[in-house]
């Protein structure tokens, strides 16, 4: 094993590839000889050059474009959406064709492409900068979802998200690129639809995404202290989604609990919490809580933006009222 941050990580799991593949390629805005917005590709520039790791104009939709259709004739392109946020310009190119091609052409044209959302709160980048759109994402057939919380998840999801020959989603949570852990030394693909259980319990399940998968194993933490073991599972995609994983948690506990950081109000977190409604409600004992965002834009104060967020605190006693 070795440590490597998760923007590492994500580097890492690119540049194999890359060498592996000299039709794997990634552009954005400033991923070239400036090294990215956040520095996530710091010397590729230098291995692979300017065709491979290119520079595009302040255009998502036209760069996306570009991946749809370097994908459609046989290459495999990551593009960089410099903030998540932006993927608001690019919904026609991602959703009415990146989505729709290959069920169009019965199948005839794959596409294999990955679009890299940095999204979420917690740097002060206002309301423009900090938000998590995963549900406008996974509401879209056609389109895969990714979201992992380590550096490890993200390194395996990586390498699957280039190989997957259908568009795929990968969103990173801009506070998390710092975050420290273990990496294999030989980083292997992981499935999608495999959640996993980051920390065991009896007496709770909490489902969290994202930068908060490490909240809530902080509010587990402090659970524990007070006599309640909380399990924490981490779907890591959002589509296609592990529902044996959650469901075989929601059997064992009889309690759940789901949190994300985007807004409240039409969340993901509101559809994970319908389908355990819909498949499993016969082993509920109390209803699920629901934990997310204020609906409200992300303020860019941090005294405003800390309480719009949610954080360990609200799990904890999100958790405690299902006891």
């Amino acid at each position: 094993m070795k440590t490597m941050t998760y923007m590492e990580a994500i580097r890492e799991a690119i540049t194999i590839k890359m060498r592996e593949d000299e039709n794997v390629l990634m552009f954005g805005e400033d991923v070239g000889a400036f090294g990215g917005c956040f520095g996530l590709s710091q010397g590729m520039f230098d291995e692979f050059g300017e065709k491979r790791i290119r520079d595009t104009p302040i255009s998502e939709g036209a760069f996306v474009g570009c991946a749809i259709g370097a994908a459609g004739t046989g290459l495999r392109p990551i593009a960089e959406i410099m903030m998540g946020d932006f993927v608001t310009v690019v919904m026609d190119m991602l959703c009415n064709q990146a989505a729709k091609l290959r069920y169009m052409s019965g199948g005839k044209i794959t596409l294999p492409m990955v679009v890299r959302l940095p999204g979420g709160g917690g740097i002060g980048a206002a309301a423009q900068h900090s938000q998590s759109l995963e549900a406008w994402l996974t509401h879209m057939p056609g389109l895969k979802v990714v979201y992992p919380s380590t550096p490890a998840d993200a390194a395996g999801l990586m390498l699957t998200s280039i190989n997957d020959d259908n568009p795929v989603i990968f969103m990173e949570h801009k506070v998390l690129y710092g975050l420290k852990g273990e990496v294999p030394d030989d980083i292997k693909p992981i499935p999608f639809g495999v959640a996993d259980i980051k920390k065991e319990g009896k007496d709770i399940t909490i489902i969290a995404t994202g930068k908060m998968v490490h909240e809530a194993l902080k509010a587990a933490e402090q659970l524990s202290k007070e006599g309640i073991e909380a399990e924490v599972v981490d779907p890591r995609t959002l589509f296609p989604l592990d529902k044996e994983t959650i469901f075989n948690s929601v059997k064992k506990t009889s309690k759940v609990l789901v949190v994300t950081e985007e807004n409240k109000r039409g969340g993901f977190g509101g559809e994970i919490s319908a389908m355990i409604s819909e498949e499993a409600f016969d082993y509920l004992d109390a209803p699920i809580v629901r934990i997310g965002a204020l609906n409200t834009p992300i303020a860019f104060s941090p005294g405003l933006e800390s309480y719009i967020l949610p954080n360990f605190n609200d799990i904890v006693n999100g958790a405690k009222k299902l006891f």
